[in-house]
């Protein structure tokens, strides 16, 4: 390994080590986190801010790198969390088989939802996807045959789950298993955007006619990219369901996939870092916003100001738009050119 190489691995390799040894830190940083760095609050709140950066990164495979403009990632997501809910709580089925049951029926619904929405282009592709999505958020409220709890969700068969993932006390291995998750996801995707089917993905994403032209199947790549993007974002449903204990109608609206959309062009299309820092940040700020809404601090602002602070998703907003404003590569897009100034 050569040391150009090496010096670009190594900042990567010290942020992973510093992440895995968070849950043995016991300071506290005022503002930042709830409580101890390794409290069970804290480090919830960060397993989740890692699967949401695992998401993001699944729906960027879609969106970033091949330019497809999808309103139904959400119904992957969703998919694997309620399967996986569903083969241990209703099912019976061990752990293992379950997650290998919940992976597979969501890359076929991937195939045939993705078969189907790619027979049509453009906006119309993404309104094919929006009513597939659409459709499966409803199935899930109107809780066919008691399968998905409804409004209320799913609860998830703890006993069906290894102790060391229950309870307050085992905080740190969700921890680690939302962290494991989203390194997973990283990995599979930097190989992929090495790849050959990634190189097509980007040719299509840059211009289909093109694409063609050079021998691409589009209608393929873009249908791999789908399915790719299911299978992470499915992934991604059942560790959610592990770390949360159950299933969340929330996961299957189209808010959600909206959601998705804002935290890969947050974070900048098509990079790497970007999803997964747009999905950590997104998740971050919607958490901690949701309780500076409700602090004393808030309460003593005046009243217009008071009540604008206390709307997490106008704050979010805001940030949204000042970021496409003045960044549109996002975050990352933006620390790029910052260091290349620096270096210039």
């Amino acid at each position: 390994m050569s040391a150009k190489t090496v010096l670009k691995v190594l900042p990567g390799v010290v942020v992973l080590v510093v992440l895995a040894v968070l849950p043995y830190i016991s300071v506290t940083i005022p503002g930042i986190l709830p409580g101890r760095v390794n409290g069970p609050g804290s480090l919830q709140l960060l397993a989740v801010c890692f699967i949401f950066a695992g998401f993001a990164l699944s729906y960027d495979v879609i969106f970033g790198r091949t330019g497809l403009l999808s309103f139904g990632h959400a119904l992957f997501i969703s998919a694997g969390s309620y399967l996986l809910t569903i083969s241990l709580s209703t099912w019976s089925l061990p752990l293992p088989l379950a997650i290998v049951v919940s992976l597979g029926l969501t890359t076929l619904l991937a195939l045939v939802v993705g078969g189907i929405a790619l027979r049509v282009g453009g906006i119309a592709f993404a309104m094919v996807t929006l009513a597939f999505a659409q459709a499966g958020s409803i199935i899930i409220l109107r809780n066919p045959g008691d399968l998905t709890g409804g409004e209320e969700g799913l609860v998830l068969n703890r006993a069906a789950i290894p102790s060391i993932l229950i309870g307050v006390q085992n905080a740190s291995y969700r921890y680690w298993l939302a962290l494991g998750f989203v390194v997973l996801a990283w990995v599979l995707v930097a190989l992929l955007a090495r790849s050959r089917a990634g190189h097509a993905m980007a040719a299509v994403r840059e211009n289909e006619a093109r694409a063609a032209v050079l021998g691409f199947t589009v209608y393929r790549v873009k249908l791999l990219a789908i399915v790719v993007g299911a299978f992470l974002g499915g992934l991604g449903g059942v560790v959610h369901a592990i770390v949360l204990g159950g299933s969340s109608p929330h996961l299957a609206t189209a808010e959600f996939t909206l959601a998705l959309l804002v935290m890969v062009v947050l974070g900048g299309a098509g990079r790497l870092w970007g999803a997964v820092v747009g999905g950590f940040v997104y998740h971050y700020a919607d958490a901690r916003l949701i309780e500076l809404s409700g602090s004393s601090l808030v309460s003593s602002l005046p009243d217009l100001i008071g009540r604008l602070l206390g709307e997490p998703l106008f704050i979010l907003g805001s940030l949204f738009v000042i970021i496409v404003y003045f960044a549109p590569q996002g975050i990352t897009g933006l620390a790029v050119r910052a260091l290349r100034k620096e270096r210039a």
